[in-house]
């Protein structure tokens, strides 16, 4: 499809090859300046041009964003405002794009009498979007987004730069690691700039701006604070400022509690309530203050609980123990250190959240240096994990690993190609290429004749492993495809897409079987049950369906599960489910009553993959980064008894997420690749308690 760059057109998709657009005949550009393919319409800018979503050609077709302006009214105070603001956001983005969580400039130009601001595409869910599909917002996620948009506002700040326009609508959450972006800087200014309200103007988002903007059109670092605050308070309660603000001008923010839905603590109500003062001067004046009063709310925590009237405090029993809080303080303050080192600071920031984390988690005992370290509990261990190999990725993510049934050979999954390996050696085989954009899953037949990839570019691809040809393109998603399984006796295959479907396949002939339709939201994680019949489902929706594939609709919904589900595993004789969800709880399901077998709860758990061994005995689970948690969490590896829910030992190797696990067919070997651009080969034994 080509898309029709009119802004007044109401229909502007059209095939390929058409030169003139079929609503409204403007000519058809098939490429911006030579490079940019625009797809279709993310959003219509009241008449002053469009933002597209688009397709950059010199980035290997890498996804971005085109905003145009097409100012209708030449010569008017509007027009020139216009062109002002467009201008002014280009310029910011090539200065601030430099930050990991703020858009990058890609390009800027006029072309046909338009202007084009051509920027990163991030692509996830908006807060507003997440709390329209259900999010429940509590205390822990309110901190959780302060601490991660209050050092990006605290940049652009040192920058010169206030954004104005701080709403949940334009704090993207990344699909790829769950960190907040800071989008849309088309009313930012810089600090020693005073815009002066017009008739027909306005600055910021009535309801999320302070009163200095919307009266005087004047804004300072402590007018982006009182957005923060105001989208705090839209997540907590559910209610949109606007609304309110409509209704009762700024008088709501007096007594904003009386609209909570839950509990707040009394430490993080305070730092809302002073980020909701009305007077300037009674507000926060910095991002750095409040900061800090988030530190100082962790030493708080430690002590009872005290009353107030704003609102209902915690349990005691709530909090995390207090060497979490510990830790978390320590982090909360070498972010106040590194912060003020400007640059480096916030370049280096993760790495140095990595660090203090791994000393206060790493017993005194353990062995520096070591590539990888084991930690046994006191009791027998039935497992024991030893690193064999480590195969380092340049510069390439590995989200997915497969292995071949002889055990010979490891496939990865990456950024657009899919790698074979030689177990032995560590040594690249060959590459395969096919898909256009990141390379999500790969899965290998129980007979070891086919791989099959699923990806971001919405395809499906079967390769023949002894030819490293491609045999079949499976197209019908219409989203990202995360997740395939193939049934035991290799003949169907089932895929789940961020479209919210399942599709079944016939394997060797390509061929879709059926569409399986009733997740609400993503769905990420599918397990195939060895009778090939049944198969397990889990999404963004927070539920796990079970399904029969030779019907549409699902048989059963799993439950409780309070938060996303991340991995699911059937056990080999296909009587057990595991799940992982992002409460950090590893649960077993009884496949043949319906009900929950037992529940592992650690707080370092954040489990992005399960895997059971082949005997059925112990299920291993890789973990991933927790940007969002009270407490620090390990890229490690941790063994379970499947009997006893006992944690059998943990191994540390990778150094970020976990993506992915699987068993050799004999138990032997266990290979996880990592976000750390690593492929891990780990030999594992077992052990009788005798």
């Amino acid at each position: 499809m080509i898309c029709c760059l009119n802004p007044d057109c109401q229909n502007p998709q059209n095939p390929d090859g058409k030169q003139f657009c079929l609503t409204c005949n403007t000519p058809l550009v098939p490429l911006l300046r030579n490079r940019f393919r625009v797809i279709r319409v993310l959003s219509d800018e009241g008449g002053f041009g469009r933002t597209y979503l688009s397709e950059d050609t010199d980035k290997l077709n890498d996804g971005c964003v085109v905003k145009q302006l097409a100012p209708k009214f030449q010569g008017t105070w509007s027009q020139k405002k216009a062109m002002e603001l467009f201008s002014e956001e280009a310029k910011r983005l090539r200065e601030l794009g430099e930050h990991p969580q703020i858009p990058t400039l890609l390009a800027y130009f006029e072309q046909d009498n338009c202007l084009y601001l051509v920027q990163q595409f991030i692509d996830g869910n908006n807060l507003l979007q997440e709390l329209q599909l259900g999010k429940n917002y509590r205390d822990w996620d309110i901190q959780s987004i302060l601490l991660d948009l209050l050092p990006i506002l605290k940049f652009i700040h040192s920058r010169g730069v206030i954004h104005r326009d701080i709403k949940p609508e334009n704090i993207i959450r990344r699909k790829s690691d769950g960190r907040l972006t800071l989008i849309d800087f088309g009313s930012s200014k810089q600090l020693t700039a005073t815009v002066q309200k017009k008739h027909g103007t306005s600055i910021g988002s009535h309801g999320y701006s302070s009163i200095e903007q919307i009266r005087d059109g004047k804004a300072y670092p402590a007018s982006d604070l009182f957005g923060l605050g105001a989208t705090c308070f839209h997540l907590l309660t559910g209610i949109s400022p606007f609304q309110l603000w409509m209704e009762h001008g700024y008088s709501w923010v007096k007594n904003w509690t009386d609209y909570l839905r839950c509990p707040l603590s009394h430490e993080l109500a305070i730092i809302i309530d002073k980020l909701l003062q009305i007077d300037i001067q009674n507000r926060y004046q910095s991002a750095d203050e409040v900061i800090r009063d988030l530190s100082k709310q962790y030493t708080h925590l430690l002590a009872p609980a005290s009353n107030s009237s704003l609102a209902a405090p915690l349990k005691k029993a709530d909090y995390p123990k207090k060497y979490i809080f510990l830790r978390n303080l320590l982090l909360i303050l070498g972010t106040i250190v590194f912060l003020g080192l400007g640059e480096f600071g916030y370049r280096h920031f993760h790495q140095i959240q990595t660090a203090i984390s791994s000393r206060l988690n790493t017993p005194q005992n353990s062995k520096a240096n070591s590539d990888a370290v084991v930690h046994q509990p006191p009791s027998t261990s039935l497992e024991k994990m030893a690193l064999e190999k480590t195969i380092a990725e340049q510069n390439e993510l590995v989200s997915s690993v497969a292995i071949t049934p002889d055990g010979q050979t490891i496939v990865s999954g990456g950024n657009r190609v899919i790698k074979l390996w030689n177990i032995a050696k560590g040594q690249e085989i060959t590459v395969l290429k096919g898909h256009m954009k990141n390379v999500n899953v790969v899965v290998i037949s129980p007979d070891g004749k086919n791989l099959v990839s699923g990806g971001d570019d919405k395809t499906i691809k079967v390769w023949n492993l002894s030819t490293k040809k491609l045999i079949h393109t499976l197209i019908s998603h219409t989203d990202s495809v995360h997740a395939l399984a193939i049934s035991k006796d290799g003949k169907t295959l089932v895929s789940a897409s961020d479209d919210k479907t399942i599709k079944v396949w016939n394997l060797a002939t390509g061929k879709l079987i059926r569409t399986l339709k009733g997740h609400a939201y993503w769905v990420r994680s599918v397990a195939m049950s060895p009778d090939g019949v049944t198969l397990a489902s889990g999404s963004f929706d927070k539920t796990i369906k079970l399904w029969n594939i030779t019907q549409e609709k699902p048989i059963h919904t799993l439950s409780p599960n309070s938060q996303t589900v991340t991995s699911l595993a059937f056990s080999p004789d296909g009587k057990n489910l595991a799940s992982a969800s992002r409460d950090r709880k590893i649960k077993l399901w009884d496949i043949n009553t319906k009900t929950e077998v037992r529940t592992i709860t650690k707080p370092d758990n954040n489990v992005t993959s399960l895997a059971f061994s082949p005997d059925g005995k112990s299920l291993v689970s890789g973990n991933r980064d927790c940007t969002e948690c009270n407490q620090t969490i390990n890229h490690n590896i941790k063994i379970w008894d499947v009997a006893t829910g006992e944690e059998l030992s943990t191994v540390t190797g990778h150094t970020n997420t976990v993506t992915s696990l699987v068993f050799s067919a004999d138990g032997k070997t266990l290979v996880s690749g990592g976000e750390d651009n690593k492929i891990k080969i780990w030999r594992f034994s077992q052990y009788s308690r005798e």
